[in-house]
């Protein structure tokens, strides 16, 4: 149990980059994706490798006209394709303490959300898919394998929640980059 834990807090702090392959080849977005988002355009992606294990992969999908100041004002998709078995209890776990790197959460508000993100976070395999879509000022839509799974609707844990990858307060800005990487400045 202790190392599937170590391994999910590597979900969020260890990521290595991958080959541009999907940039270069126009890889298709899921159809979760292409259905919410029609003209999504991938940013970039990166691979999580914890101890030298890798964990999962992640794209990030934006609307053409995203600005990263403001990335909770835009719809978004980030993608994770898991690379090992993880336990969805520890998944949420780790992306709540991630959170509250980017913004005070009273303890209420923070137990909810952990409730919320245990029941939405199943337990992973290798190859399982668990897509996030950010609706603006909606919230978000999570996706599992490409099935509806849940919508967690408040705007403020969709922009704390995607804050984990993409605000300035990340603990990984290499990785925050790399999912940055096919934008235009």
């Amino acid at each position: 149990m202790q190392r599937r834990h170590i391994l999910a807090v590597g979900a969020i702090t260890g990521w290595e980059s991958l080959t541009h392959q999907a940039l270069a080849n126009g890889a298709p977005a899921p159809t979760e994706i292409s259905r919410e988002m029609p003209d999504a355009v991938l940013a970039g992606s990166a691979r999580m490798r914890y101890f030298g294990f890798s964990v999962c992969d992640a794209r990030l999908w934006v609307h053409p006209r995203f600005q990263l100041a403001t990335y909770w004002q835009h719809p978004l998709a980030l993608e994770l394709t898991y690379q090992r078995d993880l336990k969805g209890a520890a998944i949420a776990q780790r992306s709540l303490e991630e959170m509250k790197r980017n913004g005070p959460i009273a303890d209420d508000t923070a137990a909810t959300w952990l409730t919320t993100m245990t029941g939405i976070f199943p337990n992973v395999s290798t190859g399982d898919r668990i897509t996030g879509l950010q609706m603006v000022n909606a919230g978000t839509r999570f996706w599992y394998n490409g099935q509806m799974r849940a919508t967690v609707a408040d705007a403020e844990f969709s922009r704390l929640f995607f804050g984990i990858w993409l605000s300035d307060r990340t603990s990984e800005p290499r990785l925050r980059a790399e999912l940055l990487a096919g934008l235009k400045s």
